[in-house]
């Protein structure tokens, strides 16, 4: 059996916060293989002896960076789904700015 290990596809940073966008896929409601994304938030800092941790807890402090790279992360994936769903050609008569 082929496994194949699941690699983040994008990450945001900002200090010790990440939101890391993964690439995964499961069955469909008709056993079909379907593509979707998750996003993790982790805060990395160090213990008392120095070594690196991870943590999903997050200080007040740590919240208007969770939300900075949270709001990255929503902006790359409706983006990229808007990409993955344009059409092959633009017709300047119907250009508008999307928001």
């Amino acid at each position: 059996m082929n496994e194949t290990r699941n690699v983040p596809e994008k990450k945001f940073s900002t200090g010790v916060i990440t939101a890391t966008v993964w690439q995964n896929q499961g069955k469909g409601r008709n056993g079909e293989i379907v593509g979707y994304r998750t996003v993790s938030l982790q805060r990395r800092y160090k213990d008392k002896n120095g070594v690196w941790q991870t943590a999903n807890s997050f200080r007040v402090n740590d919240l208007p960076r969770a939300s900075l790279v949270l709001q990255k992360s929503y902006e790359y994936l409706v983006i990229r789904e808007q990409e993955a769903n344009a059409p092959d050609y633009v017709d300047e008569d119907i250009i508008e700015e999307v928001i």
